[in-house]
């Protein structure tokens, strides 16, 4: 019988023709995408932290596949050898495996399980995770006493070296996980059926589980081909259950959506835009919205990084923590485009150095145009905290703020090619399709961070550092003359 692992039953969770693709067609499974390999890096690093509050504790783990095979005999040895905490031990009973993060022994054959997660609170897909390690655990000979996660407290602010006490919470989720426990060996059962089913099952999205929409419609691109702009898989945030009453009426494209069909908000606009093919704007609300604003403009973007461990003091765990702007300046609709920027490049903390010299660059009137609020205006909210002697500036700073999204988020101009987002990414090829991020080094924020992290704060890629820097700079400085232009794109439009 074939075993399956503890991942593989996750795969199962998250659609069922993901396991079985797993067991029989691989190579249709795509590699991480550098979200998700960001992710990982994330948890290994708080892993080991994690362990260290378990000072007594052996690590085992492997290296390949050989160690791999043998992990289970060496995890016996070593509780064999009445070692007290083990990280990275694998266990085996009936056709099912897993390896556990910290096995910790209570007394003789009686042990607490915790899972080490770099989030900041419990998911259930936590719940799910253990649940079926306790199968494999008591189904191997082991008696277990408290279920617990170690997750990551993003209330923790670093003072000087990293307290891991501090750091991280532990929440015991012992009732919730034997609460599952009978679903779960379920779920067990029909996984096992997936394996050995002769063909793929169904493999619509509808089937979705654990939040996985999104990677699971890119092995779904890759087993079926493009797919069609009008189709219903392309909807804005559709979720599994809206996507399942669609494909039970037999709608596989947006234009076919019955007009009593229930959709949100969002979705009603892409999908009309979608019907009638022509963009649909509403010229007094953007009206309105451009004379809200006075001159001088001040085009501002941030670029950001974050980590599960606070690079500095003064940082908290996933805090955005701005280490460059670019700054777009228009003093009058028709007069000459000025740009500021800013870009950190030592191994310090760059909140002080950017205050300051965002100090010089805005000045006190005219407003502050952002592509979406929040971000901006929080990054400057945790600026103030950090510096109480700059908070008045910052305070007036987020005052003047203006969202530049607002008339795409709010469907005063919608087109269909938007595919029912608002993002600047999705807006500028439709709006300005003559301006591009394809012919920069960098082309997104997830890759500026992690060139900037490795480079000025780990210390790498030193032979190559002007050069990196200066496509940070072309990155970031794209990002606000992309505004600029949209912003003239909805003047010109309305006049």
């Amino acid at each position: 019988m074939e075993i399956i692992s503890k991942s593989e039953y996750m795969m199962f969770l998250k659609h069922p023709a993901w396991l079985w693709l797993k067991k029989h067609d691989k190579d249709k499974i795509p590699p991480p995408n550098a979200m998700l390999e960001a992710l990982f890096e994330e948890g290994n690093i708080f892993e080991k932290y994690g362990e260290k509050l378990f000072p007594n504790g052996i690590r085992l783990g492997f290296n390949n596949y050989q160690e791999y095979l043998s992990l289970p005999k060496r995890t016996q040895q070593a509780l064999n050898d009445g070692k007290k905490t083990v990280f990275q031990g694998r266990f085996e009973a009936d056709n099912i495996t897993c390896i556990v993060d910290v096995l910790d022994r209570v007394k003789d054959n009686t042990f607490d399980l915790y899972e080490i997660k770099s989030s900041t609170q419990v998911k259930v897909d936590h719940e799910h995770d253990l649940s079926f390690q306790i199968l494999v655990l008591e189904g191997a000979g082991l008696k277990i006493r408290n279920i617990s996660v170690i997750h990551v407290n993003n209330q923790y602010v670093r003072d000087g070296d990293i307290d891991v006490k501090k750091l991280s919470v532990i929440t015991n989720i012992t009732n919730e996980v034997r609460d599952r426990m009978e679903i779960t060996k379920e779920k067990i059962k029909i996984a096992r059926s997936i394996i050995e089913m002769d063909e793929i099952p169904d493999i619509s999205p509808r089937y979705v589980g654990l939040s996985a929409f999104n990677d699971w419609m890119e092995i779904y691109r890759i087993l079926k081909g493009k797919i069609h702009q009008d189709s219903i898989y392309n909807l804005c945030s559709p979720g599994n259950k809206r996507i399942g009453e669609l494909e039970d009426i037999g709608v596989s494209l947006m234009s076919d959506i019955p007009e009593d069909f229930k959709l949100t908000e969002k979705q009603q606009r892409q999908v009309q835009a979608v019907k009638t093919g022509l963009r649909h704007i509403e010229k007094e609300n953007i009206i309105s919205f451009i004379k809200e604003l006075k001159y001088p403009l001040y085009f501002l973007d941030y670029e950001t990084f974050s980590g599960v461990i606070p690079a500095f003091d003064g940082i908290k765990p996933y805090q955005q923590v701005p280490f460059q702007y670019s700054l777009h300046i228009l003093r009058s609709f028709n007069g000459e485009l000025e740009h500021k920027e800013y870009l950190h490049t030592e191994n310090t903390n760059p909140c002080k150095f950017i205050i300051q010299q965002l100090k010089k660059d805005i000045g006190p009137e005219g407003s502050i145009l952002v592509w979406y609020q929040p971000f901006e205006s929080g990054r400057n909210k945790e600026l103030g905290e950090m510096f109480p002697k700059y908070k008045d500036f910052i305070t007036s700073i987020n005052d003047r703020i203006v969202d530049l999204m607002i008339p795409f988020s709010n469907g005063w101009f919608c087109d269909k090619d938007f595919m029912g987002s608002a993002s600047i990414k999705k807006v500028l090829p439709i709006v300005v399709p003559n301006l591009s991020y394809k012919n920069l080094n960098i082309q997104e924020g997830l890759s500026a961070q992690k060139i900037w992290m490795e480079t000025v704060v780990a210390g790498k890629n030193q032979d190559n550092k002007d050069k990196i820097m200066n496509d940070l700079i072309e990155y970031c400085k794209l990002d606000t003359f992309a505004m600029v232009e949209i912003f003239k794109y909805l003047k010109n439009l309305i006049r």
